[in-house]
């Protein structure tokens, strides 16, 4: 698996929504939490520094992914539900 980098992330700090397509994206930290787009901006330099420093500290973001499906997925700072693309109900359908 390729290292993310400092400049991937500031690049994709840029794109809150992959193309094509405009699905929502977030990112993913090193431990397996979800942050928000709004959680990255506010705390950028604390990212980029644990990414330069490769910190184990919670911050260190390693991926930057689409929000398919799990309309229950919330940001780890902020507990705020991120955004998703398609929303399975209960009975099974997909709501755009």
């Amino acid at each position: 698996m390729k290292n993310y980098t400092l400049q991937q992330f500031l690049k994709d700090l840029d794109e809150p929504y992959a193309w094509p397509g405009g699905y929502p994206r977030y990112f993913i930290t090193n431990d397996g939490e979800a942050l928000s787009f709004a959680a990255a901006k506010e705390n950028q330099p604390l990212i980029e520094q644990s990414i330069s420093q490769a910190c184990n500290d919670g911050w260190q973001v390693v991926a930057c992914e689409i929000n398919w499906e799990d309309s229950s997925l919330t940001c780890a700072d902020t507990g705020k539900l991120i955004e998703s693309a398609y929303v399975v109900t209960k009975n099974g359908s997909i709501v755009y």
